[in-house]
């Protein structure tokens, strides 16, 4: 087990996920620095817990306030153990109904914010040969949904970069995860989820059904953010952490379905596949 009293820095804690793994953190005897939108700074944690949690305002899509944010809580801290890449919102529309502006902010959040705190975090990591890059895909981004093709998209390119960085990385000490939540009673689906600003009837009868699904689950959905955390922070400690991890029985069971979906059709088209080599 690695030893206690680590530094963590999440992103994203105004509230729901960031904020229940920023506490629970704390609540263990860590440090922990978080970033929240807030024009100030503050966050009530740092009241909480004044001699373990520093808050910084960050929006991670203004990348060199993430790299400036990084130094802070470095100097502050004397490094980042586990790095949590929380920070980011939900959009529900059909591909056709997003507009530019709506799916590019979407990937310059969920995407390229991550992305940049995670490169400006690496330095560190490397000089301290450790360190552990906790990145949150979603059930969404392992499987595609009708009504949610930009924000999948989104995650997926998480996963992808997670997956390479995590061979990149490997021989150096420092772990990634990709956390693949699947429906948590947190803020995801009220105040973080987005619409698409255009709806065309065409798509009531696919992206219209999700939309009106998220909308009449809010509130009642089976994940326990505080238990997340608490699983988050149980594998931050292993020295062998997980790559990818589904978290709730829904995630769970649709990924690892997915999973043989997935290979039973790749079997099935092997002829074709092989097909197309030199003979």
């Amino acid at each position: 087990m690695k030893p206690t009293n680590r530094t963590w820095l999440i992103t994203g804690c105004d509230k729901g996920m960031g904020y229940e793994i920023a506490q629970m953190a704390l609540n263990q005897g860590d440090n922990v620095a978080v970033t929240v939108l807030n024009s100030n700074g503050h966050s009530p944690l740092t009241e909480l817990f004044p001699d373990t949690c520093r808050s910084y305002h960050l929006n991670v899509t203004e990348h060199e306030a993430a790299a400036e944010t990084i130094r802070r809580a470095e100097a502050d801290f004397s490094g980042i153990d586990v790095l949590v890449n929380n920070a980011g919102y939900g959009l529900v529309g059909a591909a056709e109904e997003t507009s530019p502006d709506e799916y590019r902010r979407l990937f310059d959040v969920n995407f390229f914010g991550l992305v940049e705190c995670t490169r400006a975090a690496l330095p560190g990591m490397r000089k301290r040969r450790k360190g552990h890059i906790i990145n949150f895909s979603s059930l969404v981004g392992f499987i595609g949904f009708s009504g949610m093709a930009m924000y999948s998209a989104s995650k997926f390119a998480v996963e992808g970069f997670s997956e390479s960085l995590a061979k990149e990385v490997a021989h150096l000490g420092i772990h990634v995860t990709l956390i693949e939540p699947g429906g948590f009673r947190s803020d995801f689906a009220g105040g973080s989820l987005a619409t698409s600003s255009l709806l065309i009837s065409d798509y009531e009868a696919s992206a219209g059904l999700t939309r009106n699904a998220m909308k009449s689950r809010h509130g009642t959905q089976p994940g326990d953010p505080a238990r997340l955390a608490l699983a988050l922070f149980e594998i931050s400690r292993l020295e062998s952490p997980p790559l990818r991890l589904p978290l709730g029985p829904d995630a769970w069971q649709q990924v690892s379905d997915k999973a043989g979906a997935v290979a039973a059709e790749v079997q099935r088209w092997k002829d074709i596949s092989f097909s197309t080599s030199f003979q």
